[in-house]
């Protein structure tokens, strides 16, 4: 062979591994699909004593069935308020609440969830007065492992770590917003795969099918079964 003949021999070689698909392994036919984690949703509000308790037995909830099961995610309960100054939204714990709920969800946005969790747990576990102080709430990004600059939460939040700044309106905007769409009035309200499933509003209430942990173990267990029927 010549040497011009090895080069076209070559160049017809890149060619033909240049016209095949680069996502074979993406084929939508495969029989391998990747299984659907249960949407868990718990409509909160981050200085409410109900949201506290409720945030802890999912803490449990989520331990037993394991992350690889659920989609957990807090949406807040808040209302639109066009003449507040401060967050243009209404907290029923007041502005440090509107700023927990912020630092919240910037964490949940920019970091990973099981930091998210990690820093919600933390911060929950000084009382729900803290929530939302500016020292505790860098304090728990640290506990969390959190890269607070890198990673854009420093910039959703604000400088000043109060919650100010307009990406964390917007989310907690969005967020309120989400909530009303569902029909979530009360912190705490429980869905599971977008059905309301319990209320704690000084007692639980509204929970056919029980409250205990177990209860909601076994429910986001059978709704995982349902979802994933014939999926391998």
């Amino acid at each position: 062979m010549t040497v011009s003949q090895t080069i076209a021999f070559l160049s017809a070689i890149v060619a033909f591994a240049n016209a095949v698909p680069s996502a074979v392994y993406h084929d939508s036919q495969s029989p391998f699909q990747e299984h659907i984690r249960v949407p868990v949703e718990l409509g909160v509000m981050s200085r409410c004593p109900d949201a506290l308790l409720c945030e802890s037995v999912f803490d449990q909830v989520v331990k037993q069935v394991g992350p690889q099961k659920v989609d957990l995610s807090l949406i807040y309960v808040a209302t639109l308020n066009s003449t507040d100054t401060e967050f243009g939204i209404t907290c029923m714990h007041g502005p440090g609440e509107c700023a927990g709920n912020v630092q919240q969800l910037c964490v949940a946005k920019y970091a990973s969830p099981s930091a998210w969790w990690k820093f919600v747990q933390c911060q929950n576990s000084h009382g729900r007065y803290q929530v939302g102080i500016p020292d505790l709430t860098l304090q728990c990004a640290r506990a969390a492992n959190i890269d607070w600059e890198g990673s854009g939460v420093a910039s959703c939040i604000g400088p000043d770590v109060s919650g100010k700044a307009e990406e964390g309106k917007e989310l907690l905007r969005q967020s309120a917003l989400l909530g009303k769409s569902l029909g979530i009035e009360k912190s705490c309200t429980v869905l599971i795969n977008r059905k309301k499933v319990c209320v704690h509003d000084g007692t639980w209430q509204e929970c056919d099918g029980g409250h205990d942990v177990e209860d909601f173990v076994q429910r986001i267990n059978s709704e995982y079964e349902s979802l994933n029927a014939g999926r391998n």
